[in-house]
């Protein structure tokens, strides 16, 4: 169809009302004039060009004529019926005044309801043909809606109303037995239970499933992915309604359920004064700042409002992209400092704690690659033990309140390098800790996160972008999982706890197969396993085949909040730190490193330990 300019819809929107508004009190006087003959001609031309002029006046108060009339709603109707009813009211009182005598009642009231009639008529028929007559509802994807409530029925008519979304809302699916049958809107029903999706997708040829429900828990989110097995659909949720209402976001800004959604857990109510008492108004430091877990706890940090923080890493890709995004958000409230920094530079990491005097340390840098470490144990020490030592020594001498240690469960019988380090590392800040009132030192112990860069998640992606097949060690590995978010909250919350000397550990709920993560992953993709393969390439160095995140002997059963526990782990002294890390530095192999975190080598380093 050819393209109508606003300036040619205002004069056609124009000349339909004048119309409609001159000839319809001709009409309901010829109507009533059988019955009833009171009004001369002159007395109707007058009414009729002050109708017109007051209904033109009214329409410029409401805005009748720049909107959207394709989308049209209840809403714009009521605008239509307080123009029509003022603009008669109008008429009604200056025709009285300037004829002196009464308002002809009936007449007005006739003419009110054909200009409701007539007005909202022609402009609610150009969406009627738009969607008759214009849309390619031949090209939509059939889509299944789950949830027939106020998101529901929002996301519904934002499907019908915006072609370029390409769905078609087919039916609604929902578990209230009350709302069975009922049309929720534009003629689009409830047809079933949650439980009868994989039916209803087959009935309906369902190529798309939207979950409307944004409160939607995690255990009925993994049942509706379940329910959607081998169906070869997509599911999809809906924003949160709140952020639609406000304005925030647009209803069809839909989010693609991913792995993480399954795996996530409802989040955890935090201790928001507890945490406000350690951040607000104050300076924080996050070392890794650029990285996965540092990002994201900079991010959780800027939500308490602290007075400045700095950003430290050694990347300056990284830096420079996690401060444009703190700087973008935060701009006028808090000071956002990024520093270039090596945590192996012991001098340079005392002046910018001498200089920022930083209330809070979170230290997140670290190499965290089990492989890459296993090929390249020098760097591990250097960087998860010595750059833990120089930052921890660095906070001791500034006399920053607390200092909390992002650990792994990797740390527990380590059977590689990269465990091994970061298990040393937690008994550098054990001994510190041990040497210092004004400093609490802590470790955060805790499994996996999804979606960071070393994660499994990015490299399933792409084998199945590619095709396939997708590739996992072994047919039992199985990890902890949590995501980055709830990780780095819990980091929070685990340091506002913190007395000093602790180590952490976050509850990470049940381990997970990656092969069942390998088969969730395609499946979210829209693919069948057979479509895309899964193929094992066996254990790399420094794996194992299950993770702990505790010694059976370092556990306290009960939670210091709600998944958080406190570990029972053997004090360490200065000096016999001091002492393997020397060794180490003096003569480094993986396998020493290994044997002293699992106890293997006595503090004399000069004999193994029979066991």
């Amino acid at each position: 169809m050819e393209y109508i300019s606003i300036k040619q819809r205002l004069m056609m929107l124009l000349v339909i009302d004048s119309l409609i508004v001159t000839f319809s009190l001709f009409l309901g006087y010829y109507i009533l004039e059988p019955y009833f003959e009171g009004y001369s001609i002159k007395t109707l031309i007058l009414s009729s060009f002050i109708l017109l002029i007051s209904h033109h006046l009214f329409a410029q108060v409401f805005d009748l004529y720049h909107r959207a009339w394709e989308y049209a709603s209840v809403s714009e109707l009521i605008l239509i019926v307080k123009a029509v009813t003022g603009s008669i009211i109008t008429t009604g009182i200056i025709v009285s005044i300037v004829t002196q005598q009464p308002p002809f009642l009936r007449l007005y009231f006739i003419t009110w309801m054909m200009h409701l009639l007539l007005i909202g008529g022609s402009r609610l028929s150009w969406r009627i043909f738009r969607k008759s007559f214009i849309s390619n509802e031949d090209k939509k994807i059939p889509t299944l809606i789950v949830g027939g409530g106020r998101g529901g029925s929002l996301l519904i008519r934002q499907m019908i109303n915006t072609p370029y979304m390409g769905m078609e809302p087919v039916l609604v699916v929902d578990d209230d037995p009350n709302k069975q049958k009922l049309s929720i809107t534009s003629g689009v029903k409830i047809q079933g239970y949650i439980s009868d999706i994989p039916d209803l997708v087959k009935k309906f040829n369902i190529k798309k499933i939207i979950i409307a429900i944004p409160t939607l828990s995690q255990n009925r989110l993994r049942e509706i992915n379940r329910l959607c097995e081998g169906a070869r659909v997509e599911v999809f949720k809906m924003p949160n309604i709140e952020n639609v209402m406000s304005g925030e976001i647009e209803v069809n800004q839909l989010k693609k359920v991913e792995v993480e959604d399954l795996l996530g857990r409802d989040p955890v109510e935090l201790d928001m004064a507890s945490i406000s008492k350690e951040l607000t108004e104050k300076t924080i430091l996050v070392t890794g700042a650029g990285g996965s877990i540092g990002s994201e706890i900079c991010r959780q940090v800027c939500k308490f409002k602290p007075e400045k923080i700095i950003l430290l890493g050694h990347g300056e890709n990284s830096i420079y992209h996690i401060h444009q995004e703190l700087n973008r958000i935060y701009k006028e409230q808090i000071e956002v400092v990024p520093i270039i920094a090596d945590v192996q530079d012991k001098e340079r990491m005392e002046k910018i704690m001498q200089d920022y005097k930083p209330y809070v340390v979170y230290h997140a840098a670290a190499h965290k690659h089990v492989p890459l470490m296993e090929f390249n144990p020098q760097e591990a020490i250097k960087n998860n033990i010595l750059g833990t030592k120089n930052t921890a020594e660095a906070a001791k001498l500034a006399e920053v309140s607390k200092f909390v240690m992002v650990s792994t469960d990797k740390a527990v019988n380590p059977p590689n390098v990269m465990g091994a380090s970061k298990r040393v590392a937690e008994m550098v800040i054990q001994s510190i800790n041990n040497e210092t009132r004004k400093t609490d030192f802590v470790a955060v112990r805790f499994g996996n996160v999804l979606g960071s860069r070393g994660s499994v998640i990015p490299l399933f992606k792409k084998q199945i972008e590619a095709g396939g097949p997708v590739t996992v060690t072994h047919p039992e590995m199985t990890r902890y999982f949590m995501t980055i978010p709830e990780a780095s909250r819990l980091v929070l919350q685990a340091g506002a706890l913190a007395t000093g000397g602790e180590v952490f550990v976050l509850d990470m709920g049940k381990p997970v197969k990656i092969v069942d993560l390998a088969k969730n992953l395609i499946r979210l993709s829209g693919y069948k396993e057979e479509d895309i393969g899964i193929e094992f390439s066996g254990i790399r160095p420094g794996e194992k085949l299950f993770e702990e995140l505790l010694n059976k002997d370092e556990i306290h059963p009960e939670q210091v909040y709600e998944k958080i526990y406190r570990g029972k782990v053997k004090d360490i002294d200065k000096e016999e730190v001091e002492s393997i890390i020397s060794d180490l530095l003096n003569s480094y192999t993986k396998e020493k490193i290994i044997n002293y975190t699992n106890n293997n080598i006595d503090s004399n380093h000069d004999k193994t330990i029979q066991k």
